[in-house]
């Protein structure tokens, strides 16, 4: 289906100017909430589309928060919930009532993580086998055999599919942090 320009600029709230120039670069995706989406296909153009999305439900999101996992460190939730999708912020290995490391090493502070994330995972609705997707953050990419170990304890098969990277720095000097996505 096609939106005009002028459609997609009112229901949007953008200007005709802004949407006009997206529709010269690229086919549109639009959506006016998440729940449904329309995408023009031209097939004189090239096959990438801009895509652009205005949720103006706030129901279709709902914040997750428990007291048996650290509290979030800035303006943003440990979890958030939409449908039957949970999308975990990045944790780390704090203890929940201290607020400080379980200790310096990357060993305790992968277990203190996994436990910090099944909390969440559990207040959610959803458990460490709903866990499709995980990021694991190292300070370290040398750590990375040591946290296999743990991380399989927790992931039995089938894994969750997983990106590991090691990051210039972590919140507080962590040692690790990981993030996921579970479906409920």
């Amino acid at each position: 289906m096609a939106f005009s320009v002028s459609a997609v600029a009112i229901s949007s709230n953008l200007p005709a100017t802004t949407v006009a120039a997206l529709c010269h670069r690229a086919p549109i995706a639009a959506s006016h909430t998440f729940r449904s989406s329309s995408v023009s296909y031209h097939p004189r153009r090239s096959n990438r589309f801009a895509c652009f999305a205005v949720s103006t439900d706030a129901s279709l999101k709902e914040a997750v928060k428990t007291d048996k996992a650290p509290a979030a460190l800035g303006p943003y939730s440990q979890a958030i919930k939409t449908g039957n999708t949970v999308y975990l912020s990045g944790v780390l290995g704090l203890i929940p009532e201290t607020g400080k490391f379980v200790s310096d090493s990357v060993e305790e502070q992968t277990e203190q993580v996994l436990k910090n994330m099944g909390e969440i995972l559990k207040a959610s609705g959803a458990s460490y086998s709903s866990v499709v997707k995980t990021t694991i953050m190292l300070a370290d990419l040398k750590d990375f055999k040591k946290v296999n170990e743990i991380y399989a304890k927790y992931f039995l098969a089938p894994a969750p599919a997983r990106s590991t990277y090691q990051v210039a720095a972590l919140p507080l000097d962590a040692k690790i942090e990981i993030e996921c996505i579970a479906v409920l």
